[in-house]
């Protein structure tokens, strides 16, 4: 029986590839930040007798000591991993900047931060399965957005969408620094783009845009049900060790500067050194 852990995995797409693979006979450990959608996915998998199959994990991925915490859970309660699905994202395209309570701006900590401490921190529980792989879903291939090298966290001239096209970037290089970092790991690491997905993302959003958004999905978006599909068969059958992506069935060519890789052992760094000043800053216990 394979292990599947899946962040977000209480709505959207991430709920959708739970269920999947709970059908499939896999055993799931989905994580989320809402109690109550946590009951809901426990509810569904009951209906499906798979009950005994699925693990509800509440963690709050805006904390970089909360994702430490859970990859320890993980640990204890499994000894290999064979997929980490990371879908864990809430778009806050509009309002001012937010700060979580490590000071980082919210979108890189959620979107980008909890992603890197998951996927490195969870290495060895997937390297102790037959065929592990990471999904990251996002948008590769999409020549939006980009790192703001100078200015990581937008203090200046920040927007929400500024934001969370950074955070997908920085998971593009996120994939593609991972197997150089990690030079003999068998992980598959795969960046994911799975198109317009009809979820309740336009929940989210202010009127009028709201609306618009609703009908647009409406007519346009593919359903969860099927977005899974293509999805799930590169779980189950990845392709062979590095570091690939895709626009759903699509395989993307790994050029321009959206997977270079001197950006992304730079980014690498980077991130190394805002964890290691955030453990600094933390009062030590005597």
């Amino acid at each position: 029986m394979r292990t599947v852990v899946i962040t977000g995995g209480t709505d959207g797409i991430g709920k959708g590839l739970a269920l999947r693979h709970l059908r499939q006979g896999d055993r799931v450990l989905a994580v989320g930040s809402t109690p109550a959608k946590g009951e809901a996915l426990l509810a569904e998998a009951a209906a499906l007798s798979a009950g005994e199959r699925i693990t509800f994990l509440r963690a709050d991925l805006t904390s970089v000591a909360a994702a430490r915490e859970l990859v320890a859970t993980i640990e204890s309660r499994c000894p290999s991993v064979d997929a980490l699905v990371l879908c864990a994202q809430r778009y806050r395209l509009f309002g001012p900047r937010t700060l979580t309570a490590d000071g980082f701006e919210h979108s890189f900590a959620l979107a980008y931060l909890s992603r890197y401490v998951l996927g490195h921190g969870l290495r060895g529980a997937l390297e102790s399965a037959p065929r592990p792989v990471v999904m990251n879903v996002g948008t590769p291939g999409v020549p939006l957005g980009r790192i703001h090298w100078d200015d990581l966290q937008l203090t200046r001239r920040y927007s929400g969408t500024k934001a969370t096209l950074q955070s997908f970037r920085a998971n593009d290089l996120l994939g593609v620094a991972f197997p150089v970092v990690h030079a003999d790991t068998p992980i598959r690491y795969l960046a994911y783009h799975p198109g317009v997905v009809a979820t309740g993302m336009p929940t989210h959003l202010p009127q009028p845009l709201r609306s618009l958004t609703k009908a647009s999905f409406a007519l346009f978006a593919t359903p969860v049900a099927k977005a899974v599909d293509p999805m799930t068969r590169l779980l189950d059958d990845p392709p062979g060790p590095g570091f690939t992506a895709y626009h759903t069935e699509r395989q993307l060519p790994l050029k321009g500067p959206a997977f270079d890789e001197e950006a992304a052992l730079r980014l690498h760094r980077l991130t190394q050194d805002l964890l290691a000043r955030l453990g600094e800053t933390r009062p030590r216990s005597t």
